[in-house]
């Protein structure tokens, strides 16, 4: 009987307080199993970055990619926090000089080829040669990725043909899934030869495990919350698993590693000091409203409708998490006001489609307003007030740019993606419109900082 030990991190999001006594509790599980002749293997379902930490923002993953190095991670595949907040060179950088595997079989260069840091799968074998086949997948945010560079298939697709390509040279065949709970019950009822779904993305819970068919599923919640531990007990004999079994450990309950504290510091301050360099320089103070138009909320206004090239913007005052200082303004200091990972959207509308959303902000305001956002790529405390810029609705009658607009007038209308999903304004998705990548809502900020002000 052979038993195989899996040990997994997901969805750690650069939350990393708990991260010493996590690489502390894999390093030593790793050499207990190994000195007693069994088989182990970390992985990570991707989401290990965020760039709204100052750790991660400073070199945009890479420091955070040589924690999982460090670690001795075996394997990971991507979230949508490596994949969609990043340019294509700078996700590329990441796995450049990793020991670890990356295996992710949906996302190609734009020529259907595999990236040449990740694999579609990888077939690992212990000491008594039993074969262990790992695929991976990452969930497709087509409207995403294609911008950037890339192109994102269909993962159910993807990972059904990997499995059926390997099942023949494989004992035990493992998923590495960043696509959801919903999907990964797809999974386990349509590709019979699946036998462990490592599961993230949803950040669900799953202490025990779900069985679905013939696959156990894991989830281990977000945050570093949670190490998620399976075993794998495998008859060589009768060629199948015997025994198969998940929990969840919680790193808060740990061993205390002497200077956690210190280390989770000291990684702070690195992050606070590389982004300590001048972007540009303010000649004013302008000044932060939640419910009410301000100084800081026009400039950015003004950014965002020069760098989109568009005739006008709303988006709502609580993206903005601090005023902007007169004097010099650092990349620490604009990434502290604006610390989402959220981009700009572009969307052509007529004249009817933007009178309907400009009349659902004013019914909606005062709800909105209050509105305590989690999710959506929002890093801030509440929604804050929908501020409209350029165009209005008087006496019924649309107006933008002061001038008044027919129904069947085209419009060319910046705001932000998070407002595209669906949860404010459905009527946005099936709208033509272009989201603006790589650039974040800082990033737009200190391109128009530096053009309107210099240093």
């Amino acid at each position: 009987m052979t038993t195989i030990h899996i040990y997994h991190t997901n969805d750690i999001h650069s939350h990393l307080k708990t991260w010493a006594r996590t690489r502390e509790y894999l390093q030593t599980q790793r050499r207990i199993h190994e000195q007693q002749g069994e088989a182990c293997f970390i992985f990570d379902l991707g989401d290990f970055i965020d760039r709204a930490d100052l750790y991660t923002e400073a070199t945009l993953g890479r420091e955070n990619v040589h924690l999982l190095d460090e670690a001795g991670y075996d394997a990971v595949t991507i979230g949508n926090n490596e994949g969609i907040t990043l340019s294509k060179e700078a996700l590329a950088a990441l796995y450049e000089q990793t020991e670890f595997d990356v295996i992710l079989s949906n996302l190609k260069e734009q020529d259907d080829t595999q990236p040449v840091w990740a694999s579609p799968y990888k077939i690992y074998t212990t000491h008594d040669r039993i074969k262990i086949g790992v695929i991976g997948a990452t969930a497709p945010f087509y409207d995403y990725y294609g911008p950037l560079g890339w192109k994102v298939t269909d993962p159910i697709k993807n990972l059904q043909k990997t499995a059926k390509e390997i099942s023949e040279r494989t004992d035990i065949v493992i998923c590495l899934s960043h696509l959801g709970l919903n999907s990964d019950e797809i999974l386990a009822s349509t590709i019979p030869n699946i036998d462990l779904i490592i599961g993230s993305h949803t950040h669900h819970v799953l202490k025990h495990g779900k069985k679905v068919e013939q696959a156990l599923l894991t989830g281990g919640g977000k945050f570093g919350q949670y190490i998620g531990y399976s075993v794998i007990k495998y008859s060589a004999e009768n060629h199948k698993i015997e025994k198969i079994e998940t929990e969840l450990i919680e790193t808060s309950q740990l061993p205390h590693v002497e200077g956690e504290t210190r280390e989770f510091e000291a990684l702070h301050n690195w992050g606070k000091e590389q982004l300590s360099v001048e972007v540009f320089h303010a000649s004013r103070y302008y000044n932060l409203e939640w419910q009410h138009d301000s100084h800081l909320a026009r400039f950015f206004a003004e950014a965002l409708m020069d760098y989109a090239k568009a005739d006008c913007a709303f988006f709502s005052a609580g993206i903005f998490l601090t005023p902007l200082k007169k004097g010099p303004v650092t990349a620490y200091d604009l990434h502290q006001m604006l610390p989402h990972p959220i981009n700009a959207c572009k969307i052509e509308m007529t004249g009817a489609q933007l009178k309907a959303c400009l009349q659902k902000i004013d019914e909606q305001n005062a709800e909105w307003s209050q509105m305590e956002l989690k999710g959506l790529g929002f890093r801030g405390r509440i929604l804050g007030k929908m501020l409209k810029y350029h165009c209005e609705v008087k006496k019924d009658e649309l107006y933008v740019n002061g001038m008044k607009k027919q129904d069947d007038a085209r419009i060319q209308v910046v705001t932000l993606d998070m407002f595209t999903f669906g949860w404010f304004f459905p009527e946005l998705k099936d709208m033509k419109k272009t989201y603006l990548l790589p650039h974040f809502l800082r990033d737009i900020l200190a391109i128009y900082g530096y053009k309107y002000f210099g240093k």
